[in-house]
């Protein structure tokens, strides 16, 4: 397990393209650390340094704070490694796991305006996107929910009855029969598009 761990590690590079979705898997190997909460919120040492600037410390509280800014540690350290060598640079000064966080997030995320400009774009592409002729359709299904997921990032979010109307407009000529078939025996609203990417194509056996 602890090698799975250390490979995914390996092998998630962020590295300017997709940061929604880097972000999204970062959040989720931070939280299967127990490290999410840190990062989110930061170290908080508040309590602590009134206490030393008190000089009344104690023993456990020094732990508590040490423990802490091991872990902040840890996290900036996977920050660091995922992310490219031409990325690096810009989070090298961050001593802390929240700094280089914010840091990518506020440079890679955007603004409300890069966002709402972002969300136009995937919207326009979902509308106009095509099963091509050469192409299968759980490779279809695939590429059309690489998009949904892109949308779903940036807040939005398709019903099923609408996807499913999607899926069969959009499916190429020899797949008419089955989305005959299914806009005249299938209730629209309550169909899983999990349905449709099990049909088969028309004149083969799988």
């Amino acid at each position: 397990m602890a090698r799975s761990g250390n490979y995914e590690l390996r092998t998630l590079i962020f590295s300017y393209e997709n940061y929604e979705f880097y972000r999204i898997k970062m959040v989720t190997i931070f939280k299967s650390h127990g490290l999410w909460k840190l990062v989110e919120k930061g170290v908080t040492t508040s309590d602590s340094k009134k206490k030393k600037v008190e000089g009344s410390l104690e023993d456990e509280d020094n732990e508590k704070t040490v423990f802490a800014y091991m872990q902040d540690a840890k996290a900036l350290g996977i920050i660091q490694s995922a992310v490219s060598d031409e990325i690096f640079p810009r989070i090298a000064n961050a001593d802390l796991a929240k700094m280089a966080c914010d840091m990518l997030y506020g440079e890679y995320h955007g603004g409300d305006q890069v966002q709402s400009v972002k969300l136009q774009n995937f919207r326009r592409e979902f509308k106009y996107t095509r099963m091509r002729d050469d192409e299968s359709l759980s490779g279809y299904l695939t590429r059309l929910n690489e998009l949904i997921n892109q949308m779903k990032t940036f807040g939005e979010v398709l019903s099923n009855e609408r996807l499913v109307q999607k899926v069969l407009i959009s499916l190429s000529k020899p797949y008419d029969p089955i989305c005959l078939v299914i806009e005249n025996t299938k209730c629209i609203e309550t169909i899983e598009l999990q349905e449709v990417g099990n049909s088969k194509k028309p004149g083969t056996a799988f």
